[in-house]
């Protein structure tokens, strides 16, 4: 049985909701827990917004297409962020670990939103094209930044982590 272009779109753009609002939650879980990297602290909290925003060009692409939230793909995202949550608080280099975890998302999202550009343009479906350009941007300066400050971050934590009396995890 073969699928045509809309129907790809479509679900695609139900995936590409979960993995926002899985972003969403291992985003704020992060940022509630960082207290000794305000730099990294705020371009997270950023991000959220960004995220947030991001969902809701989703919703109106969605709602215009015809397209209904997949209930079980949400609560699957949601419940791998939880886990992903609160696995990361366990281990002691959590923040380095964290930028790197992040990094990769952000590099799915980048890998989704060009799929999706794509069959939008097949389907000729311009505002969603729009849409996902515009989201693809905010996904790539993400994980530029992470990518950038993951450096300066691993060496601020090996300092912390060397040096009694300071809390190097968060």
């Amino acid at each position: 049985m073969s699928t045509d272009v809309n129907e790809n779109l479509n679900d695609w753009l139900r995936d590409a909701h979960a993995m926002e609002q899985q972003a969403e939650k291992m985003l704020t879980a992060q940022a509630e827990r960082l207290e000794h990297y305000p730099e990294l602290k705020a371009r997270i909290i950023q991000h959220i917004e960004e995220t947030r925003g991001q969902q809701g060009l989703l919703d109106e692409a969605m709602a215009r297409r015809g397209v209904s939230n997949s209930i079980i793909k949400d609560l699957g995202g949601k419940l791998m962020a939880f886990g992903q949550a609160v696995g990361g608080m366990t281990v002691s280099d959590e923040v380095v670990k964290g930028a790197m975890a992040g990094y990769v998302f952000e590099n799915l999202e980048i890998a989704s939103y060009t799929a999706l550009i794509a069959a939008a343009e097949q389907a000729g479906d311009a505002t969603t094209k729009a849409a996902c350009e515009q989201i693809i941007v905010q996904e790539k300066a993400m994980a530029a930044w992470l990518l950038d400050h993951l450096p300066q971050l691993t060496q601020a934590f090996l300092v912390r982590s060397a040096t009694p009396g300071l809390e190097a995890k968060v």
